[in-house]
């Protein structure tokens, strides 16, 4: 326990050690400039740590589609291919549609051969069973050799295929984003002063303009249109506000990219594309109601607004400089590491860098003579030609 409580309270102060080594002269600087371009161009420069950033971005976003098309030779616009209407940041454009016209509550035999029967009792299982078309009653229609349902007649059979509408590629999506970043109190919108509205939108020669055809966002999230008009699917276009504030307000602009977001299911079996199902009412004359139920396969577009804002601020400054500064000193660690386990005069260099000085220190024998009110203690002292530095040779 003692010797634990004196080791506690012993202090460590540094020691100068002149290595004349070149090889670890060398590794030295290597490691120090190393360091210094770290801090310099990864983290000053790209980094930009001596930013403070805002995250917190404040979005709101409107959109609008635009163009014709026709589908079973029927001429088809905005109102009866895009749902929903409100022109949020989330919408819908529907490339095929399964019909199923005339629909009135009664009972009907179900379409799907999953519930073939021969008897009732072949039925009877299935009747807790959810179906979007109704509800199993239990008794088999032998005339159809189908299972009964409770619902709206006749039943929809989604196995019919339609031909998508083709001219979904040529319409066109207006999207109209403004952000704000609260911390800096800027307010930024993606339409710019010298937009007209007569533009698409091109990675490399019209990146500013808000209007993106289908077909070529499509072809930047790598899809195929025929295959997602067939089935259906989910495509993000992403909106990113990465603004360095310390330029001219007017530099911060959005950058556009496109990705498929429902990528890991394009090739299930279990569940494949996008569709939804709506359905339009009618009444007879005797006031009876029918409908035409639509089973829709749509491409739908999430619009995805992200923003990081920053700007030169003190503190943030300071800390990195001194953690820059702090850091250099680690090349000193690398080369004690290589001087103490791999060089050749190892055991010199742990003569000369540790030393262990006790509480007690000697005095001259001439001092007994003039013991007075006043003691002179003076330590023996060890000389060197490196003005109190040790210096190891190039043996080392």
């Amino acid at each position: 326990m003692f010797g634990w409580v004196a080791g506690f309270f012993t202090y460590e102060t540094t020691k100068s050690v002149v290595v004349k080594s070149w090889l670890v002269g060398i590794i030295n600087r290597i490691a120090q400039l190393l360091i210094i371009i770290y801090f310099v161009g990864w983290v000053f420069i790209h980094e930009k740590a001596y930013q403070v950033r805002d995250t917190g971005i404040e979005s709101s976003v409107m959109t609008k589609v635009k163009g014709f098309g026709f589908y079973n030779n029927t001429l088809m616009d905005v109102a009866d291919y895009v749902m929903p209407k409100q022109g949020a940041s989330m919408f819908c454009i529907i490339t095929r549609m399964v019909m199923t016209p005339n629909q009135m509550q009664s009972t009907c035999p179900e379409t799907d051969r999953t519930f073939s029967c021969n008897t009732d009792n072949d039925c009877k299982q299935h009747i807790s069973s959810n179906l979007p078309s109704g509800k199993i009653t239990g008794k088999c229609v032998t005339e159809a050799k189908r299972c009964e349902i409770l619902g709206w007649c006749p039943a929809e059979d989604d196995l019919k295929t339609n031909e998508t509408m083709q001219e979904v590629e040529n319409f066109t999506i207006f999207v109209k984003n403004s952000i704000h970043f609260p911390r800096f109190n800027v307010t930024r919108g993606n339409l710019g002063k010298k937009n007209k509205l007569k533009c698409v939108f091109d990675p490399e020669n019209n990146t500013d303009c808000p209007i993106f055809r289908v077909a070529d966002v499509l072809k930047y999230a790598n899809v195929d249109f025929q295959h997602i008009s067939t089935n259906g699917g989910e495509i993000g276009i992403n909106i990113a506000w990465i603004c360095n504030l310390d330029q001219h307000v007017d530099n911060c602009k959005p950058k556009y990219t496109f990705t498929r977001l429902d990528n890991a299911f394009k090739d299930s079996s279990i569940t494949k594309g996008y569709n939804f199902r709506f359905a339009k009412y009618f009444k007879t004359v005797d006031g009876k109601e029918y409908r035409t139920l639509h089973k829709a396969f749509a491409i739908r577009f999430d619009i995805l607004v992200s923003g990081n804002a920053g700007k030169f601020h003190l503190i943030p400054t300071v800390i990195n400089v001194v953690a820059a500064c702090t850091s250099v000193g680690l090349a000193t660690v690398l080369c004690d590491i290589i001087l103490l386990n791999f060089l050749k005069g190892a055991k010199q260099y742990k003569a000369k860098k540790f030393e262990e000085v006790s509480d007690s220190v000697s005095r001259s024998p001439s001092l007994d003579l003039y013991q007075t009110s006043q003691v002179t203690i003076k330590r023996e002292e060890k000389s060197s030609d490196d003005s109190g530095a040790y210096s190891i040779g190039h043996h080392v």
